[in-house]
């Protein structure tokens, strides 16, 4: 089984341009000011404000991630740092959990097909043993079913990720060129997280592991993670951004678009990492893979 970093909760990849190398200081200056021009400023929110990002200049391994504002006076996102990995993880593995029940309740209305199937058994079931009590019973086995397979699949996909990328972010993402993993901190608490990790072969970068901490969402802090993905693609001169997420709830939909992103497309046959493809996990487990892209740059 394929152990490499999933794509569970967000992935991003960002086609590059052929130049690779920091831009100028005054390039830099204008295409952030470009970027605050795509991006209106997020709405104002209850509670702490999402600090704006930090002037242009000489900057750090990740190009834009500045130490923020002093703590306890709002989230400021800054690069990650080794003794946040057990708060990074845990936000991540809170994140994923939350899908189980998404995946195998909500999830069902992604998929007619199979809601036809499950029409279809209990039927059947009527037809063979003409008891209504025996076929009302039929729907709530084939959920408490797809709540088991969601469950097993999504917990082997998080065995994957917990021992490859996300078993030492210093090593996976801030050591590698073109890689980086921000965190979102208020009053001294990682609240949120989010990856970038280059692919030489094909210059792009993947935007992976995008979550927040149940707690504090509602505040545009996932906005401001995804900002700050965007800010170092410009920076660093890719050309486009294309996002990919098995994600049911309509407000992430909503906030890629909300970032500028494009819908490109959709399929219903994506293996998930974790996923051994038997009979019983088609029948019960299904994700549906959608595509997103945010053109930067004209090639």
């Amino acid at each position: 089984m394929h152990c490499g970093p999933p794509d569970m909760v967000c992935e991003t990849k960002i086609v590059a341009a052929e130049d690779h190398e920091a831009l100028p200081g005054a390039k830099k200056d204008a295409l952030l000011s470009a970027a605050g021009a795509m991006w209106p400023p997020l709405p104002a929110a209850p509670g702490p404000a999402v600090a704006p990002p930090p002037a242009p200049g000489p900057q750090p391994h990740g190009g834009t991630g500045g130490a923020g504002p002093p703590e306890g006076r709002g989230v400021c996102i800054r690069e990650f740092r080794a003794a946040e990995q057990e708060a990074a993880r845990r936000i991540f593995y809170d994140g994923i959990l939350e899908r189980i029940p998404n995946t195998a309740f909500r999830g069902l209305r992604q998929h007619p097909r199979t809601q036809l199937l499950y029409a279809l058994l209990a039927a059947l079931c009527f037809a063979v043993t003409r008891s209504l009590l025996l076929t009302c019973l039929v729907p709530a086995g084939l959920l408490a079913l797809r709540y088991y397979y969601s469950r097993k699949v999504i917990l082997a996909y998080l065995e994957c990720a917990l021992h490859t990328d996300m078993a030492d972010i210093e090593q996976y993402y801030m050591k590698p060129p073109g890689s980086c993993f921000w965190v979102a901190v208020l009053d001294g608490n990682v609240v949120g997280i989010v990856a970038a990790r280059a692919h030489q072969e094909d210059n792009t970068v993947e935007l992976l592991r995008m979550s927040v901490d149940s707690r504090f969402r509602g505040k545009g802090i996932a906005k401001a993670l995804g900002r700050r993905v965007l800010e170092f693609a410009m920076l660093h001169n890719y050309s486009a951004v294309v996002l990919g997420t098995t994600a049911v709830k309509v407000a992430a939909h909503k906030l890629y678009e909300s970032l500028g992103f494009r819908h490109m497309g959709a399929t219903d046959h994506y293996v998930l990492p974790g996923m051994t493809l038997s009979l019983a996990e088609r029948l019960f487990f299904q994700v549906r893979y959608h595509r997103y892209r945010l053109q930067l740059r004209e090639e």
